[in-house]
C-alpha cells in the first residue's frame, strides 16, 4: 500500500476534466509559475497556512509554540517563517482554525474512500477523479497506485500535469489514466523560463511522446494578461495542439486572484500583485482566435 502526501481533496469540481469531479491535489512541484493558483502545493514539505480573517488575536498559538513564535497574533507571520518547524502545536491550539496545515500523508484506501462518496455524480455526469497538484507526477509511486484503484472500482481518472517528469514515469502512468490534462504555459521557451523559472524542452518532448503513443489530451492554457495572452503565443498553440492527432481540445482557463490570498496566508510574496483577470470578451476574443484555426476550443473545463 502506497502513501503520499495530499494537501487537498476538493470535490464536486467541474473545470478539471469532464463531467463532475473530485479533484485529488498532491503536493510539490518542481515549476514556480508566478501566477500560480495553488502556491501550497509548491513545496514538497507540509506548511502552515494562515486564514488572518479567522484570527482572533487570542494568543493561544504564540503559548503553544516551543518557540514562542510571535505569529499567532493578528495572523501574519511577521517574517519568522523560516524559523517555524510546522510541529502542528499552533494548529492544535487554534480555536477558530485560522491555522492549519497544508500537506498530509494519506495511504491509498484513505484517498480512495473520498473519491468513492461521489460515485453516484460520476456516474450521472461521467465524470470521476482528476489527480492534481502541485505536480502529481513527482510522486510517481503513490500516483500509479492511485490510478489502478481507481481502474479496480471503474472510476474515471484524469492526471492534471506539467508534463515536467522523466518520459519513461509519464507514459506509463498515462497508460493508467483515461485522460491526460496537459497545462501548456508558454511555447517560447525563453518566456517559459522566466515566468516559471524552468526550461520547456522536456515538456514539450512529453507532449509529443504522449501523442505518438496515442494517449487522449485536453492542453489547458492559464491565461495571464501580459504574460502568454498575446497573439504569438496563441497561434503557436493552435500550430502545436494541431500538429497531435490525440489533443482533443484546448481549454482556456482565466487567470484569477484566488492564488493572491493563498501566498499572503503562506506568508510569500505576490509577484503578479495588480494584475487583473481577463475580462470575458476577452475570453471571448481568445477563443474564437484558437477556433478560427480549427482547434477545438473550450472557457474553463
Amino acid at each position: 500500500m502506497e502513501r503520499g502526501r495530499v494537501f487537498n481533496i476538493q470535490r464536486f469540481s467541474v473545470h478539471d476534466g469532464p463531467g463532475i469531479r473530485t479533484t485529488v491535489f498532491l503536493k510539490g512541484c518542481p515549476l514556480s509559475c508566478t501566477w500560480c493558483h495553488n502556491p501550497e502545493g509548491g513545496s514538497f514539505h507540509p506548511e502552515i497556512v494562515v486564514v488572518e480573517s479567522r484570527c482572533i488575536a487570542c494568543g493561544e498559538c504564540v503559548s503553544a509554540c516551543p518557540l514562542e513564535l510571535p505569529s499567532g497574533v493578528g495572523g501574519g507571520w511577521a517574517g519568522e517563517k523560516d524559523r517555524c518547524t510546522v510541529c502542528g502545536s499552533c494548529v492544535d491550539a487554534c480555536p477558530t482554525e485560522a491555522r492549519q496545515i497544508a500537506g498530509r500523508d494519506m495511504w491509498v484506501d484513505e484517498v480512495m474512500e473520498e473519491i468513492l462518496k461521489d460515485r453516484v455524480f460520476y456516474d450521472d455526469s461521467d465524470g470521476g477523479v482528476t489527480f492534481s497538484g502541485g505536480e502529481p507526477l513527482a510522486q510517481g509511486r503513490f500516483l500509479s497506485a492511485m490510478l489502478e484503484a481507481c481502474r479496480a472500482e471503474g472510476v474515471h481518472a484524469a492526471i492534471d500535469t506539467s508534463g515536467l517528469a522523466p518520459k519513461d514515469r509519464l507514459l506509463a502512468i498515462a497508460e493508467l489514466a483515461d485522460l491526460v490534462l496537459l497545462d501548456l504555459k508558454l511555447v517560447d521557451p525563453e518566456r517559459h523560463r522566466a515566468h516559471t523559472g524552468v526550461s520547456n524542452s522536456v515538456i514539450l518532448d512529453n507532449l509529443a511522446a504522449l501523442g505518438q503513443a496515442q494517449r487522449p489530451i485536453w492542453l489547458r492554457v492559464p491565461v495571464i494578461p501580459g504574460v502568454n495572452d498575446d497573439v504569438e503565443n496563441l497561434e503557436a498553440t493552435a500550430q502545436l495542439a494541431s500538429s497531435i492527432p490525440s489533443v482533443q481540445r484546448v481549454s482556456l482557463l482565466p487567470y484569477h486572484r484566488l492564488g493572491s490570498d493563498k501566498l499572503k496566508r503562506l506568508g510569500s510574496e505576490d509577484l503578479l500583485e495588480g494584475v487583473d483577470p481577463p475580462t470575458s470578451d476577452r475570453m471571448q476574443e481568445l477563443a474564437a482566435h484558437l477556433e478560427a484555426t480549427g482547434v477545438m476550443t473550450t472557457i474553463g473545463g
